[in-house]
């Protein structure tokens, strides 16, 4: 998000109205974001918003009592070092970090300023806090989901299309959340009797080539797990799914939005307007070892009523009924 952008955002309020004098004799605060996406990504950047928009309600505005200093990269662990550094050079009061990824990088260049992350996979097993609770040190935040949630995806795909007994798995096993959700996923699909076939991320052309050659036997689906790589091409996991016919699950909403089948995953877009509690909390002076971590509230199951019927499919009433949202 530029620079001007955000003062749109978040200024209006400061010309409203003539500021109080003590509010005009306020300290500038200082936030730095790290984001692990490119700043064209549309999804990053609603998340974004909402982190903005957070502290907008808080009554931080830009430019009257708060500056935001905001780098993005994609997923490369270099340039998370690189903008980590630039970001405490600047010695903020507090920094988001957008991904699980940035939070090594960010722990790295700085051990005494409050990081809030906004959306991590197994902090405690990815040495980042000591536990949900008391996560100590200068990190905190909220988590995307437990592992467990990796078992609800292939069950799901069995109830939207029973016929599907192999299923192809997008991951990066590169990751520590990479190798959890593969063996909670790889467990769940074991119990009612799916085959899974893991495909690693790493470039279009691999994905296209490697979708293409797992949809030439039949009864095949497709299972699309957390990872910053698969999201970034999600719009062509998507077309290649269409293109060959597999039902897919996904772990957001916004892969539905793009045409998807279905998807069950927490509300991303929510948890970056809680982060700004938390930052607005440690601007106000509460420690961030204080502050436990929390997991999302709720859950969302959302299914593309469209791509069901261009798949053949029709859709069991009960999970329907379950569903959160229906784009039809």
């Amino acid at each position: 998000m530029k620079r001007r952008d955000f003062i749109t955002l978040l200024g209006g309020a400061a010309v409203a109205s003539p500021l109080p004098a003590r509010a005009q004799q306020e300290r500038m605060r200082r936030i730095g974001v790290l984001m692990g996406a490119t700043a064209d990504d549309t999804e990053s950047q609603a998340r974004l918003g909402a982190f903005l928009q957070g502290l907008q309600s808080l009554g931080w505005t830009e430019g009257r009592n708060v500056r935001i200093d905001i780098r993005w990269s994609v997923g490369n662990a270099d340039d998370f070092r690189k903008y980590a550094l630039e970001l405490v050079a600047l010695a903020p009061d507090a920094i988001l970090a957008g991904t699980g990824g940035t939070v090594p990088a960010l722990q790295q260049a700085t051990r005494t300023i409050p990081i809030v992350f906004a959306q991590t996979i197994d902090p405690v097993g990815g040495g980042f806090i000591k536990s949900l609770a008391r996560p100590g040190g200068n990190t905190t935040g909220f988590t995307q989901f437990e592992y467990t949630l990796a078992g609800k995806w292939p069950e799901l795909l069995k109830q939207m299309a029973p016929r599907v007994t192999r299923a192809a798995v997008l991951r990066d096993p590169t990751t520590a959340a990479g190798i959890g959700q593969w063996a909670v996923t790889q467990a769940a699909a074991a119990s009612i009797g799916m085959e899974l076939t893991p495909i690693v991320v790493r470039d279009p052309d691999e994905i296209e080539r490697e979708i293409g050659t797992f949809a030439q036997s039949a009864n095949g689906g497709l299972i699309q797990v957390v990872g910053t790589r698969s999201n970034m091409h999600r719009q062509l996991v998507i077309a290649q799914a269409a293109r060959h016919r597999l039902p897919a699950i996904y772990p957001y909403r916004f892969h539905v939005a793009a045409g998807g089948l279905m998807s069950y995953g927490p509300d991303l877009v929510v948890q970056y307007r809680r982060a700004a509690g938390y930052v607005d909390r440690i601007l106000k002076g509460t420690n961030p070892a204080d502050l436990p971590v929390q997991a999302p509230t709720k859950y969302e199951l959302v299914v593309n009523l469209k791509t069901a019927k261009a798949l053949g499919l029709e859709v069991p009433p009960s999970l329907l009924a379950r569903a959160d949202e229906v784009i039809e």
